[in-house]
């Protein structure tokens, strides 16, 4: 038998020359993903994840996409517009969002849903938009919103390996909070 094909082998593979680049990540090129990616992010606190949530004006949740807590907001800002658009034809008036979703694509996706954009530029933004502050104090409406979202301790603190599970709950939590 050559060495890589017994147990003991394996457990040498491991511990071969970069085969540690990442910490903690499994160094088994035997062990095969079932169920396809979970909607987790590594970082250094653990595995995380990030809700993207669209919301509208009366602090109801209109959209979100799961994503691994590594990603960045305004990868996902596109298939929220989309979502948006789709339920909601010619009623959608403005868009509000931080800074994070600054860029020339988002801009032009809000205006193409016939919406205003109410989003502040980036510091480093060479010609800044102007923003209507007063309409941007609705901001809050969003972010009161994960904090009702947060009350709920499965959602807070995931415990749901599967992501299909975790984005139930957080459809139930929804409609609680819309009920509520």
């Amino acid at each position: 038998y050559s060495l890589h094909r017994t147990c003991k082998g394996r457990r040498l593979r491991g511990s071969l020359p970069g085969r540690h680049d990442r910490a903690s990540a499994p160094a088994c090129e035997w062990c095969s993903k079932k169920n396809g990616p979970q909607a987790l992010g590594r970082s250094r606190g653990g595995l995380t994840t990030k809700i993207h949530a669209a919301v509208e004006g009366l602090g109801n949740l209109a959209s979100f996409v799961l994503t691994g807590g590594n990603v960045h907001d305004s990868t996902q800002a596109q298939s929220l517009l989309d979502d948006v658009g789709a339920l909601s034809i010619g009623q959608v008036k403005s868009v509000t969002a931080d800074k994070a979703y600054d860029s020339a694509a988002i801009v032009a996706a809000v205006e193409a849903l016939g919406a205003e954009p109410v989003i502040p530029s980036l510091s480093n933004r060479k010609d800044p938009r102007p923003v209507d502050w007063a309409q941007y104090k609705n901001r809050n409406i969003v972010e009161r919103f994960f904090a009702r979202l947060k009350q709920f301790r499965r959602i807070a603190t995931r415990y749901d390996k599967l992501a299909l599970r975790f984005a139930s709950f957080l459809h139930l939590a929804a409609a609680y909070i819309w009920l509520a």
